[in-house]
């Protein structure tokens, strides 16, 4: 004879708050050479890398990626070390 036996197991919920990149306005970097880093880097579309940049280039700033920290961090990087202006916040 066989018993069932239930185990409840406790597990610790990790809340991990999403962040944005915010990419800024200069004016060293090309529209091309910035929707080419948002196509690369984000996984826009053209259309979509076109907009951010028309965004950046008129407001001063735009949202561009949006997810975990520890997920846009290298993304942040990889734009930063491509001349860009970023930051997560």
């Amino acid at each position: 004879m066989q018993e069932e036996v239930q185990i409840e197991v406790l597990t610790e919920d990790k809340v991990v708050e999403n962040k944005d990149i915010i990419l800024y306005n200069d004016d060293v970097n090309t529209f091309d050479h910035v929707i080419n880093l948002l196509i690369k880097y984000c996984d826009h579309s053209v259309t979509q890398a076109e907009q951010c940049a028309y965004i950046v280039h008129y407001n001063g700033k735009c949202q561009v990626k949006r997810g975990e920290p520890d997920k846009l961090k290298p993304i942040c990087q990889a734009l930063l070390d491509g001349g860009l202006s970023a930051t997560i916040e």
